[in-house]
Order: C-alpha cells, then structure tokens, then sequence
C-alpha cells in the first residue's frame, strides 16, 4: 500500500515491504503504473508515514546523516535485508512540499540505492478503496 497525493502527478511513497528498489524499477518500464491504496492513504503532503530508503550497508551511518541535514529523522529497520542485500532506513518527520526535488536529492546521496518516494514517476492510475466502493482516478 502507498501513502498517496492524488492531486497534480499522482505521487506517492512506496516501500514499507522493503522491495522499494524493484517496485521503482517496475514502475520505470510499465507502460502504465496502477497504484492501489485506501482511502487513509491518501494524503495533502507526503511525509506523513515514515519514507523508506534502502541503503548499502557501510554507508548506513553516513546517509543517515545527510537524512537528517535534509530534516528528517533515520531510523535503522533492523532485521530487515531487502533482496537487494541492503539496508532500510526509515525516515520520520519529513513534510515533503517538492516531492520531485526531495527524491532528486536523497537518490544523490552516495550510498543510497534508491528512495521509496516515487515522484518523477507517480502513478498513471490510482484505485482507492473507500466505504463506498473503489473510486479510479486517472492522471
């Protein structure tokens, strides 16, 4: 499930399963990217939910604290290795207001495989789950 900002480019944070990196390399060659959430997902500003961000393991430290210059706030997912063979970190208390410029800016930082933060690609189809049935919306 994604938290979502259906408004404008339909963009999301993804990842809480730790399999962020192949949801994003998927999403990168599908001709069209369906998203499924319920209604408690969608969101005005992301960051609401912590935003995962898998990491190789010996820079853990180091991203963390370039995570929190960004300001949020890291914490280790322990026990978690993705099938990557990385790290999680999650990372709370970010209000994202340029979800495109904070994903440009976490994915730049040395160490980090990629962040669950699918901005540049949002979705091109959200089916939310309501009270009422699935409400589609279409970018």
């Amino acid at each position: 499930m994604a938290q979502m900002k259906s408004t404008g480019h339909m963009q999301m944070i993804k990842g809480g399963g730790a399999a962020l990196t192949r949801e994003k390399i998927i999403a990168s060659v599908a001709e069209k990217f369906i998203c499924i959430a319920d209604a408690s997902k969608q969101v005005d500003i992301l960051g609401k939910f912590p935003l995962p961000v898998e990491v190789i393991p010996m820079a853990r430290s180091a991203v963390a604290r370039q995570l929190v210059k960004l300001g949020g706030r890291p914490e280790y997912r322990q026990g978690v290795v993705t099938d990557n063979g990385n790290v999680i970190l999650d990372v709370h208390g970010m209000e994202i207001l340029d979800p495109i410029a904070m994903e440009n800016a976490i994915n730049a930082i040395p160490g980090v495989v990629t962040v669950g933060l699918f901005a540049n690609r949002g979705a091109d189809v959200a089916l939310i789950g309501t009270p009422d049935g699935v409400k589609t919306i279409v970018k």
